[in-house]
């Protein structure tokens, strides 16, 4: 919902790593304007995502790291092949469209069907949980798994937005 020329202002202004998350059709078209910014790690929806494979390749060729969301309906398993060859799964708790939304609980499930399959797979592609993350969902969602949190409102909303974070990253 940002758009390219705010990611372009943000990573111009900052040193810290970027995790971008597509939410559009065919994200390929935008991998190459992502990885001139210095973007690290490029996220696209496999229900937007007619050649899903092809995506996370490009977007590995192009020197970041692919990773793969889920909305809050879709199975695990429509994401099963791919496990593999992506550095991130994206499990989004709230249907994508506007911030502030409550966080949906049964997709923990996810989380733990995550954990299974990359132990079962022999892989370690990291577990990222977006959307209704706060400091209670956070410790929900890392004992579930989960090790990579964006958290949008409840940030903002801060006063202190440094204890603000601080509390999402305490075990």
């Amino acid at each position: 919902s940002y758009g390219i020329p705010v990611c372009e202002a943000i990573s111009k202004s900052s040193s810290i790593p970027l995790d971008v998350h597509l939410m559009t059709y065919d994200p390929t078209q935008f991998i190459e304007d992502f990885k001139n910014m210095g973007v690290e790690m490029l996220s696209f929806h496999i229900e937007a995502t007619p050649h899903a494979h092809r995506a996370v390749q490009e977007i590995k060729n192009a020197g970041m790291k692919a990773g793969i969301a889920l909305n809050p309906q879709t199975p695990v398993e429509a994401i099963k092949h791919l496990l593999r060859d992506v550095d991130f799964v994206l499990i989004m708790t709230v249907n994508p469209g506007f911030g502030g939304q409550t966080f949906i609980d049964s997709c923990l499930d996810k989380l733990d069907d995550l954990v299974a399959l990359r132990k079962s797979l022999d892989t370690d592609f990291d577990i990222e949980v977006d959307g209704g993350i706060n400091d209670e969902t956070a410790q929900l969602c890392k004992s579930h798994g989960a090790n990579l949190l964006v958290s949008g409102s409840y940030l903002f909303k801060a006063s202190d937005k440094e204890k603000t974070i601080f509390k999402l990253k305490e075990d």
